[in-house]
């Protein structure tokens, strides 16, 4: 259990350093990912919970799950209104989001929220916020920005098949708290 514990707080701390620079609209942009993505893991962990036979577990997941996608709600909420109100600054904090590379708190736990779910989850907002949408109000920084986030999702798919490829070739690693399972 040490070094699961280890592990955890290590995958938390990761994901905590975003660089927010004290700005409200990379604050709430992050927070709906942040929600989001916790919703998936749990409800992913319940699935595998249930694949194991931990019923109990498989429903305290989902239910921890659905709390997170009401959380995320709210905050997608406030981004939409932010769109609405001040399309630029919200366009411009989405794209500086989405350029920091922000490591979601359990991106390495596998199959519990994967380089996939991260890509769905940008595609997700992206319709959600009607980011192709938005016609006025952008400077030219924001034009750019608002090109940015809408060409992000293919990008990143073509690199998630690069990934995969390389990764059969890539060895196995042992975790020795995993039931010595190798990923």
């Amino acid at each position: 259990m040490r070094q699961v514990e280890k592990t955890v707080q290590y995958l938390i701390g990761s994901g905590m350093n975003v660089g927010l620079e004290n700005n409200p609209y990379l604050g709430f942009i992050y927070t709906s990912f942040q929600e989001r993505a916790a919703s998936i893991a749990h409800g992913n962990t319940a699935k595998q919970a249930l694949e194991f036979g931990e019923t109990n577990l498989a429903k305290i997941c989902g239910t921890i799950a659905s709390d997170e996608k009401r959380h995320e709600a709210a905050y997608a909420k406030i981004i939409q209104k932010l769109f609405d109100v001040d399309p630029d600054t919200t366009m411009l904090a989405f794209a500086n989001m989405k350029r920091k590379n922000i490591t979601m708190p359990g991106n390495l736990m596998v199959g519990v929220y994967t380089a996939n779910d991260y890509v769905d989850l940008v595609e997700f907002f992206v319709k959600r916020w009607n980011v192709d949408k938005v016609l006025g109000g952008l400077s030219g920084e924001g034009k750019r920005a608002q090109d940015y986030i809408c060409n992000l999702t293919p990008k990143l798919r073509k690199l998630l098949e690069r990934s995969k490829t390389k990764a059969k070739d890539s060895p196995l690693l042992s975790f020795s708290w995993i039931f010595n399972k190798r990923v």
